[in-house]
């Protein structure tokens, strides 16, 4: 009888104590589920601008003033995470949140020393901490620790888990989290730490402003050390290797965070999203030679004065470096302009395309002879840069030594709306003065252009002619690439090889790159455009607020700095590309009669007689396509027909000469291949009409 009382006793009581349990169990969940911990509110982090290779260019602070980046375990050393799990919770990957074991013995030393010997609180117990901060120490903030704890592991992997504690743990003064320490203390990402770097990583959150390596160096060697001796306690490391490691100094001095590519950056920040890092076409080695490159030359050349640069890839359009100013912070020289996307004058860097027209158009050769004279076109009587005159000089020569009457002559053939509206085609559009038509003073700078607008049309001549758009990663997602042609294939080689024939600065080394520079009128612009076979590169110097700087050219102030630019850059060499097949440069005095001198247009006009039309190709139509190649039968020559202009008539195919001076109005031409193919004539009062036909 009394057994089974007893034994009623016993069920009744378990009883109890299940539906206890289960009470308790369902209270604990439902103050879990009411009460959760704040992982969705967690600190902001910084935000972070990336180049092209992912690598940091600069970091923002956060709203309250912390350098904290995000930071992911595949971007830390492996042996910092093992030594950090070993030292503060070696039981991490198996413990539900709590460390029972660590627990009791921190309170057995307590009990048996009279004080704390050592902590048991975990990693994720620490993270509780960081991310809602107790504002005591006492029984009731260490449970709530503990509860929180439980929770995060409920709703966090270990993988998580540890990566919020890297990212929000306290390193000193407003460093937040393992990677801005590692930027400010050591200069680097912590992908690769020495074993001394990894130990002072693990001890200073523990302690961090007392142990702040900048202020308490000795104290933080200590500190470091501790933690080697615990790693050779637990067999992570070898006595040598600690010995080793204890060597090496901690460092004394906290280093700036990475802030490259500044204009770009605030830029970019306006399309910032809270974690996720924002990426640029910028490459950071490129970017910090370009920038040491600026404020170097911006020191030399005096106050107030300020340089801009802008290097990218003439095959994508990717801008690999960019300079606004010498230096973002310097309010003599108003840094904080972006003096790349600011309208100023281009100088003489236009003449190149002027010149390309025309040899688009056949009017000239490299050795065609042209007049450097006093000339009056309408009223408008261009000088040159020097004031002098150096009579008969080649196109070669012309452009070489920038010469402006004859840039002027030639733009006056070509015609300056033609000019404009191929810049428009490439996707640049210059700023001409209100109510005012295309002139002539566009081949000397009287048009608005940037620095970026210079580049984009440069890319053209490195590329072929083929012209694709800026960009940098802050344009809107709409912006599509032109991949535009600025010239044709025959006339950009014509150029790029007179450019590339330039001469380098005094004291610059030969780079094997061609290259223009530019004066704007008043001597307010410096400018220098130079490109190899892939790269371009532009150089602004001047004063923001456009003031005339006594003094400044193109030649003495800008290409000293391009040419250092370029090799600082540190990209590899491309050289110039070869010359095209059919393309040649005649000797002068095997120039036909019409290109052998380039004529003022006026003079023309006035040969030529005001009722006398100007040439035009009417067979083969500009656009046809031929097919001179019968399977049947031999290729026969195609018959060029034109009317109007004067007699005698020179035909070129692709820029060459055909054999033979017309006097009628006939000729034939032979293709030696398939493809597109550009018919010249010229007449002779040097005017020229071309049609574009492609052979089948």
């Amino acid at each position: 009888m009394l057994s089974r009382k007893i034994l009623r006793r016993v069920v009744w009581s378990a009883g109890a104590v299940a539906a206890l349990l289960a009470v308790s169990a369902v209270a604990l969940w439902q103050l879990d589920r009411a009460y959760p911990p704040p992982l969705d509110s967690q600190q902001a982090v910084s935000a972070e601008v990336l180049d092209r290779d992912g690598q940091l260019l600069r970091a923002f602070a956060t709203p309250d003033g912390y350098w904290r980046l995000p930071t992911s375990i595949d971007r830390v050393d492996r042996n910092f995470v093992d030594m950090l799990v070993a030292y503060e919770d070696k039981r991490f990957w198996d413990h539900p949140g709590i460390d029972l074991l660590a627990i009791g013995r921190a309170a057995l030393q307590f009990v048996s020393n009279g004080r704390i010997v050592s902590g048991g609180s975990t990693l994720s117990m620490q993270l509780a901490r960081l991310i809602e901060p107790r504002e005591s120490r006492s029984l009731w903030a260490k449970a709530r620790q503990v509860l929180r704890a439980l929770q995060i592991e409920r709703r966090l992997t270990k993988r998580e888990i540890l990566e919020r504690y890297l990212t929000l743990a306290p390193y000193g003064g407003n460093l937040e989290g393992v990677r801005a320490a590692s930027l400010a203390y050591f200069g680097k990402e912590p992908g690769r730490l020495s074993v001394s770097q990894s130990a002072l990583l693990v001890a200073l959150p523990q302690l961090p402003e007392k142990r702040r390596p900048d202020r308490n160096a000795a104290i933080a060697q200590a500190a470091r050390d501790r933690v080697l001796q615990r790693m050779v306690s637990s067999g992570r490391l070898s006595e040598r290797e600690a010995a080793r490691a204890a060597i090496d100094p901690v460092p004394d001095l906290r280093r700036a965070l990475p802030a490259f590519a500044a204009h770009a950056a605030h830029l970019a920040l306006k399309t910032a999203e809270p974690g996720r890092p924002l990426r640029l076409t910028i490459r950071k080695s490129v970017q910090e030679g370009l920038e040491t490159v600026a404020r170097e030359a911006a020191r030399k050349l005096g106050p107030k004065l300020s340089v801009a640069m802008v290097m990218a890839d003439s095959r994508t359009g990717d801008i690999l470096g960019e300079v606004g100013s010498a230096d973002f912070f310097n309010a003599s020289r108003a840094g904080w302009i972006d003096m790349t996307r600011v309208l100023r004058s281009p100088g003489s860097t236009l003449k190149p395309f002027i010149y390309g027209l025309a040899f688009e158009q056949g009017m000239v050769a490299q050795e065609t002879m042209i007049e450097d004279s006093p000339a009056d076109f309408d009223g408008y009587r261009p000088k040159n840069f020097d004031m002098g005159y150096q009579g008969d000089v080649t196109i070669r020569q012309a452009l070489q030594l920038s010469l402006n009457v004859p840039a002027i002559r030639v733009l006056d053939a070509v015609g300056p709306a033609r000019l404009l509206a191929r810049f428009r085609q490439a996707g640049v559009s210059p700023v001409l003065p209100v109510n005012e038509a295309p002139g002539l003073a566009i081949g000397l700078g009287g048009v608005g252009v940037s620095l970026r607008d210079l580049v984009q049309l440069y890319t053209g001549l490195a590329n072929g002619g083929k012209v694709h758009t800026l960009r940098d990663g802050t344009e809107a997602a709409s912006v599509s690439d032109t991949a535009a042609t600025i010239l044709d294939g025959p006339a950009n080689w014509q150029i790029a090889d007179i450019l590339g024939g330039m001469k380098p600065p005094q004291g610059a080394m030969p780079r094997g790159i061609a290259y223009k520079t530019g004066t704007s009128y008043g001597y307010r612009d410096a400018w220098s455009i130079g490109f190899d076979g892939r790269y371009v590169l532009g150089v602004w110097v001047g004063r923001a607020d456009a003031s005339a700087v006594p003094g400044l050219s193109g030649y003495v102030s800008a290409a000293p700095i391009l040419f250092d630019g370029f090799v600082r850059a540190g990209l590899p060499a491309v050289p110039l590309p070869p010359r095209p097949a059919g393309v040649f440069i005649p000797r002068r005095d095997d120039l036909p009669v019409t290109l052998a001198r380039f004529g003022p247009a006026a003079e023309n006009r006035q040969l030529a007689g005001p009722a006398e039309p100007a040439p035009r190709i009417v067979f083969p139509p500009d656009g046809a396509r031929v097919d001179l190649a019968p399977a049947t039968a031999q290729a026969t020559p195609l018959v060029l027909k034109l009317q109007g202009g004067r007699a005698p008539f020179r035909w070129l195919a692709n820029g060459k000469p055909l054999a033979g001076v017309d006097r009628t109005r006939t000729a034939t031409w032979l293709p030696d291949g398939a493809g597109y193919s550009t018919l010249t004539v010229i007449d002779a009062a040097g005017r020229a009409a071309s049609v574009k036909v492609f052979v089948e």
